[in-house]
């Protein structure tokens, strides 16, 4: 027996919803009740006239009854009654006739979040493509269907080896306790031995510490990752430090782009140009040597003005300067956090509709969304990934002889 909608919430509010089953099940009755609506729908298009009409008289084509057909779907079977006519001649456009597979419907709702609709404006979107009216609840039932997948893609375990990593946060509104409060959402990228890219989780957190960072590099490490080559981060507060005790053998390159644009963040704006030109004579020095050099020409002309500036260029060259020990095409790739600021920006497009977040597994499970759907783009290998891969194998031959044939 089909289950209404108001029958649905009701379940779902009393706790009659305990289990995977049972919310496969409930998604079930909602698909076929969207399907069999929109077919419905279509066969009225069809003849001309809607269901319960009296037809004009004449020799026309009628409705004829129904056909029981069982689809394939990602929650189980489901059975739908399909709307027959008498000459045979109706041929439906969302279940098509010797199709058995109804997977493409989730796959809409879902799509359709992940690309940052709203639930309502989804609601509005199926009422348009199919004429019928599904809830927004309804709508987060079925987005909710994703949380046990995004929370073994989370826990899923990862390649031995990363060649390099990336880290990087973006900032996103959530209700905590009936206030609105920034929260700090952590992607973090790996290119794998072969050149290939995947986003290998999420995090949230609400402050940055070293203890913080130590639990998600332990807790990467645990999902099988034994090394990495190079870290490639922003300034992430005590990030450095948990990668030395997690990985102590890791390089640790710290974003120059975002160097410079928080030191310039700290100027008057009259100097900006002329600051970044003299910065820029920094981080395009040909070696080490001379980019200490370039620094303190820096600091000659602008350390008394922005003795803070300099200051922190100083503290961070250790890990600013790490990409002078390698080529230009390794250089090029781990100077800036870009392949994950890339994503974050994805992100952020897909998110913008929503303005606050009410829970954080409503903020997860967007995220997660957000992710799968790019990471349909990426498709290449990392651009120049055999030279630069030749170039790592020697640099870390050691690290890397039990992972290379």
């Amino acid at each position: 027996m089909l289950i209404n909608r108001d029958e649905l919430a009701r379940k779902v509010l009393e706790g009659e919803i305990t289990s995977l089953d049972d919310l496969n099940s409930v998604l079930r009755s909602m698909i076929k009740d969207v399907v069999e609506t929109a077919m419905g729908a279509e066969m009225t298009g069809f003849l001309g006239y809607d269901r319960y009409q009296t037809p004009d008289s004449g020799p026309g084509n009628r409705r004829n009854g129904y056909s029981q057909k069982e689809l394939a779907s990602k929650v189980g079977p489901i059975v739908i009654d399909v709307p027959r006519d008498r000459k045979s001649e109706f041929a439906p456009a969302i279940v098509k006739k010797r199709h058995k597979d109804i997977g493409g419907f989730e796959e809409l709702i879902l799509s359709m979040y992940a690309k940052g609709m709203s639930t309502r404006d989804i609601q509005h979107h199926v009422k348009e493509i199919y004429n019928h009216d599904i809830s927004p609840e309804t709508v987060s039932r079925i987005t909710d269907a994703v949380i046990d997948k995004a929370k073994e893609w989370q826990n899923r375990p990862l390649e031995p080896i990363y060649a390099i990593v990336f880290m990087d946060a973006l900032f996103l509104k959530l209700r905590v306790d009936g206030r609105v409060k920034n929260v700090a959402a952590y992607l973090m990228v790996g290119i794998d031995l072969e050149g290939k890219k995947e986003c290998l989780g999420i995090w949230l957190g609400q402050s940055e510490s070293a203890k913080y960072w130590l639990n998600v590099l332990n807790e990467f490490k645990n999902r099988g990752v034994n090394d990495v080559l190079i870290f490639a981060v922003d300034g992430l507060t005590g990030f450095p430090e948990a990668i030395r005790a997690v990985y102590p053998q890791a390089e640790i390159q710290r974003c120059l782009v975002h160097q410079v644009r928080n030191s310039l963040a700290q100027m008057a704006w009259k100097d900006r140009k002329e600051v970044a030109s003299s910065l820029r004579s920094i981080y395009t020095a040909p070696t080490e040597e001379a980019g200490l050099m370039a620094l303190a020409e820096f600091e000659e002309t602008w350390g008394r003005k922005y003795p803070h500036v300099v200051l922190s260029w100083k503290r961070h060259w250790p890990e600013l300067a790490t990409f002078f020990n390698y080529p230009e095409a390794v250089r090029r790739l781990i100077y800036t956090t870009n392949p994950i600021e890339s994503l974050n920006s994805r992100v952020r497009k897909t998110v913008r509709g929503k303005s606050v977040f009410p829970t954080e597994i409503a903020l997860f499970k967007a995220l997660y969304l957000a992710v799968a759907e790019a990471e349909k783009r990426w498709t290449m290998k990392t651009r120049n990934w055999p030279e630069i891969m030749a170039q790592l194998s020697i640099f870390f031959q050691e690290r890397l002889k039990d992972y290379l044939c």
